[in-house]
């Protein structure tokens, strides 16, 4: 097909999600670079993420953009051999076993720590916030870790385990608020590195480890915003590490972004750019991960919440830019500008969930009392 009769194409296909190229409204496409259209059609999201990072077309409502070509369902209509090959891999190959199980700290979470301090606001939580009374992301964040203690019914003295601590925020907390000690791992050395300096003088352990190679037993084990990064191969062992490190009187909470398709469908753009070895899980995946380990006490869905706690990063970047390193380039803003805008379309559409799944090994005695 020639340029026009793919810009044709293209034009047919946004006015599907009330999307027009070089209209005037904030969600309408500006083309700076006509060889957008064959780009997106050989090479679908992949192509048309690296577009944007290029500088070849804008919006001026970008995360609206977004939600309109998610709930429209476009991106189906752009399925292409790098979709395919993004899926296969997710599903054939485990990407998240040895090495490979460090590199997503590599690639991601090393980028600096001046980047993420720059966004995610006074604490370094870079997970949905919980805004069921909350109006700012600080609060919504302090409510998010304290929703995960009171549905672990922490104590204390009790010995905690986070698996995936990040920098050590959640630990610090439960650790402040609760009064316990804990133990956190993590794949990514600048965070292990913060986290020490975070915890330093509470009774808190970091370290950089793989989940596999834990054998202590703990009263609690929650994981925040790392599931995400186990794989689907993987959720199995992953479950039996959690199982044979918890107390059989104790409880467990994941904290993951949970997937409406079905399993493996890894989008191109994200896997290269973003977080690469990484995979959004499935209910009927985690279901059958967890048969015959824990009870369910809880399965709590707070998707939409992840819009807003989008927002607010955005909001904090967008701020920011001006003051961090020029090694964060116009390539990098704008890459990570449509990362945002891109996960924000995504449970602004309501294609993605967040779960907190609690957990007990054998039944809480007379029930669960759901904590909200």
């Amino acid at each position: 097909m020639n340029q026009d009769s793919l810009k044709t194409r293209a034009s047919e296909l946004l006015e599907q999600a009330g999307i027009r190229i070089n209209g005037t409204a904030p969600i309408d496409l500006r083309v700076h670079d006509e060889r957008l259209y064959a780009r997106v059609f050989a090479r679908g999201s992949l192509g048309l993420g690296e577009a944007y990072m290029e500088g070849w077309w804008d919006a001026d409502d970008l995360p609206g953009l977004c939600t309109r070509l998610l709930t429209a369902g476009l991106d189906q209509e752009l399925k292409t051999l790098d979709t395919l090959l993004a899926h296969l891999k997710a599903r054939f190959i485990n990407r998240q076993r040895g090495e490979r199980a460090f590199e997503i700290g590599k690639a991601h979470y090393d980028l600096g720590n001046d980047l993420f301090q720059a966004m995610l606001g006074r604490r370094l939580v870079y997970s949905c916030g919980y805004w069921a009374t909350a109006d700012n992301l600080d609060d919504a964040q302090a409510a998010k870790l304290d929703l995960v203690c009171r549905k672990l019914r922490l104590q204390p003295g009790q010995r905690v385990l986070d698996i995936g601590c990040g920098w050590g925020e959640a630990l610090k907390y439960a650790a402040e608020h609760y009064g316990i000690e804990g133990v956190g791992i993590t794949v990514s050395q600048r965070q292990a590195d913060y986290a020490r300096t975070l915890c330093a003088g509470l009774p808190i352990e970091i370290r950089l480890q793989d989940y596999r190679e834990l054998t202590e037993r703990f009263d609690a084990v929650y994981s925040i915003g790392m599931f995400e990064h186990v794989g689907g191969r993987n959720y199995r062992s992953y479950f039996e590490t959690v199982r044979n490190c918890l107390k059989d009187d104790g409880l467990s909470v994941l904290h993951s972004i949970g997937s409406n398709s079905a399993p493996a469908q890894t989008d191109a753009w994200i896997e290269k750019y973003i977080f690469p070895n990484s995979m959004i899980p499935a209910a009927s995946q985690v279901s059958a991960a967890l048969e015959d380990l824990f009870v369910v006490e809880d399965w709590h869905n707070f998707g939409a919440d992840y819009d807003r706690t989008l927002t607010a990063w955005r909001d904090n970047i967008e701020a920011a830019w001006p003051h961090l390193p020029a090694s964060y380039d116009e390539r990098f803003r704008r890459m990570w500008r449509y990362y945002l805008a891109v996960s924000a379309g995504v449970f602004r559409s309501r294609r993605d969930q967040l779960w907190q799944i609690t957990l007990s090994p054998t039944g809480v005695p007379g029930g669960y009392r759901v904590p909200r």
